[in-house]
């Protein structure tokens, strides 16, 4: 009778979903450090969720406890922690370490680059996460890609763009190969974490910025101080968020949480994108109505920012032979699937 029960509840926990380790499995707890506050809709909520979904999905055996940011270490530092072991985990983003490795932006986001579902394509099955790890094995570290969002604005600003030249001398928060082009513009770039740009718009240190999407931006509140709301968000079509870790205590992990991890990640994913395209509009309308002017950049902005950015790509691409290396590796897939995209979407 024990057997048939034992196996009864056996079969009902497989047919649930549930994990069902041995008594004698070692639980796994990280302190998961995170780039953004647990409040912030999808980039900090995503990262809140991931830690439940792995608790859930492991049945408690694997947790990932989320800290909010600066809370054991600044986020931009969070690299270097987890490098020199202060740090089990971290709720990032690649492009925030682009100046240690150039090439891991590449592996966020791309300006003019592809859309959420082209772009996890080249990760998973054109190449991009063995060539993100081999970048990141150089540090002793390792990702999984683990949220996508869909497109961002690309900046706040205090008055109307109406030319090139209105660009010039601004001084602005930028992430990302973006912020490169930017400065070809004339703009004065800095990278400034999430909460720390409200701040610097208030008291003028930054004459604008670009952060995310509508829904994310209006949390943030920056209508209060720019009116001026401009799309499309030529610098991040689609964003790509990470856990990152060790490399060391990813391959002491078990094969089964190695499962459960990548899941929890990729679960993330879904959420996070159908998440991201079901908010925006909303927050657009709310917008608006507190006095937000929403504009569209003109062709002529627009081709001069891509050709900025032909310019910056092929820069990097010549100084770095990694970043070359993702970069030749994405535009050969881009290309390749440019036959599917101009036959199979309208």
């Amino acid at each position: 009778m024990k057997k048939i029960m034992s196996t009864a509840v056996l079969g009902a926990a497989l047919a649930l979903g549930l994990a069902v380790a041995p008594a004698s499995a070692k639980k796994v707890k990280w302190n998961m450090a995170s780039a953004f506050p647990s409040k912030l809709v999808q980039l900090g909520s995503l990262g809140v969720q991931l830690s439940k979904n792995i608790k859930a999905i492991s049945g408690g055996q694997m947790q990932l406890k989320f800290f909010e940011p600066k809370a054991l270490v600044p986020p931009l530092e969070m690299f270097d922690a987890i490098k020199g072991g202060s740090l089990d985990a971290a709720w990032s983003v690649p492009g925030y370490w682009q100046g240690k490795e150039p090439s891991l932006t590449l592996f966020s986001t791309v300006p003019f680059g592809p859309n959420a579902g082209e772009y996890l394509a080249w990760m998973y099955y054109g190449g991009g996460e063995k060539l993100m790890q081999k970048v990141y094995a150089k540090h002793g570290l390792f990702s999984l890609v683990c949220g996508v969002i869909a497109p961002e604005a690309s900046g706040w600003f205090r008055k109307e763009i109406k030319t090139i030249d209105d660009l010039k001398g601004l001084k602005m928060r930028f992430f990302g190969l973006g912020a490169k082009v930017m400065q070809k513009m004339g703009v004065e770039t800095q990278l400034l974490a999430g909460g720390d740009i409200y701040p610097a718009l208030e008291r003028g240190t930054i004459d604008a910025t670009e952060f995310s999407m509508p829904a994310i931006d209006l949390k943030l509140g920056f209508y209060n101080i720019a009116k001026h709301y401009y799309f499309p968000g030529w610098h991040q079509q689609s964003t790509l968020f990470e856990l990152l870790m060790s490399k060391a205590k990813w391959e002491a992990l078990d094969k089964t949480k190695k499962a459960q991890l990548k899941t929890a990640c990729k679960a993330n994913i879904g959420i996070g994108l159908a998440e991201g395209e079901a908010i925006q509009f909303k927050a657009l309308k709310t917008l608006r109505e507190k006095g937000v002017q929403i504009h569209r950049w003109s062709p002529e902005i627009l081709a001069a920012l891509e050709k900025n950015w032909n310019e910056v790509v092929a820069e990097l691409a010549a100084r770095d032979a990694n970043f070359k290396e993702a970069w030749d590796s994405l535009t050969k897939f881009r290309a390749d699937y440019k036959t599917w995209k101009d036959l199979g979407y309208l």
